[in-house]
C-alpha cells in the first residue's frame, strides 16, 4: 500500500483513481492506514455483506479473506488487468502503472 502511494504523481498523470479494498470493518481500515502512517488514496472496506465486492471479482477466498489483488478498470467499467499475488509478495505498482499505459 505504501508503494501505490508513492507512485500516485504517475497514477496522476494517467489520470487513474487509486483504491484500495479490505474485507475488513471501516474502524480496522482507519487504524491499519494509521499505522502505515497514512495513505493519499481511499481504503474501502467491503465488510458488509461480508466480501461481497471480493466475491463479484472472484477474489473471495475460502475463511472469508480476499486475495492480494490489483484491478485495472477502464473508464467504462471493464476490467482490463488483473493480478493475484500470494499474501505474502507486495504487489509492484510499475505493474499496475504499465497496464494502464497499454489500455489508454
Amino acid at each position: 500500500m505504501p508503494a501505490f502511494n508513492r507512485a500516485l504523481p504517475e497514477f496522476d498523470r494517467l489520470n487513474a483513481q487509486v483504491l484500495g479494498i479490505s474485507v475488513d470493518s471501516e474502524p480496522c481500515n482507519t487504524a491499519w492506514k494509521k499505522s502505515l502512517g497514512g495513505l493519499d488514496y481511499p481504503l474501502l472496506s467491503d465488510f458488509w455483506p461480508h466480501g461481497a465486492v471480493s466475491e463479484q471479482y472472484g477474489i473471495l477466498r475460502d475463511g472469508g479473506f480476499s486475495e492480494r489483488t490489483v484491478i485495472v478498470v477502464d473508464r467504462e467499467g471493464i476490467v482490463r488487468y488483473i493480478d493475484v499475488h500470494n499474501i505474502a509478495e507486495v504487489p509492484d505498482p510499475q505493474e499496475a502503472i504499465n497496464a494502464l499505459r497499454s489500455i489508454t
